[in-house]
């Protein structure tokens, strides 16, 4: 069995994410979404809010391999989560050359610390490519619409946040 680990914030998750969530089923057998937390960071979402929004969109968008995801926080090195979840791929998404070039730098520190731990690029399809969780919550924090760049159940979220 073949398990990828999917590192991030997903504060929140988007439609990116979930794009290269989509395609990483096609390599992977399980997938670990890794949540990162941060003691000093305050997020928008909670690490469970998060989970939540994680596991209904999966179900909505790939009903078939939702059951194929585990969702878990980690707050130590990518490889180490990694290694802990049983994974031989990193999945990394990719939305232009800026990321390429700062993804290149963490696969290369990454395979120094553990050369067992293959990364996987995967690229945005080109209608998520401008989409950043930043955005999103910038956007959202000033109560724009989000609705078009994550999916269902985090906009969901959002609103209901907005009214809380």
């Amino acid at each position: 069995m073949r398990t990828g680990f999917y590192a991030g914030s997903f504060d929140p998750m988007t439609n990116g994410h979930l794009d290269v969530l989509v395609q990483a089923f096609t390599l992977c057998d399980r997938i670990v979404i890794g949540v990162g937390t941060s003691a000093t960071k305050k997020p928008m979402f909670s690490f469970e809010e998060r989970r939540t929004m994680i596991v209904k969109s999966l179900a909505e968008a790939v009903p078939d391999r939702a059951g194929d995801v585990v969702v878990q926080s980690f707050s130590d090195l990518t490889v180490t989560a990694a290694r802990e979840a049983g994974a031989s791929l990193i999945l990394r998404g990719l939305r232009d050359g800026t990321d390429f070039d700062y993804e290149m730098q963490l696969a290369g520190m990454n395979a120094e610390m553990a050369p067992d731990l293959q990364t996987v690029f995967l690229p945005a399809r080109a209608a998520n490519r401008h989409i950043t969780a930043t955005l999103v919550r910038q956007i959202a924090g000033m109560g724009g619409d989000v609705s078009s760049f994550v999916p269902g159940p985090v906009d969901q979220a959002v609103r209901a946040q907005r009214k809380g």
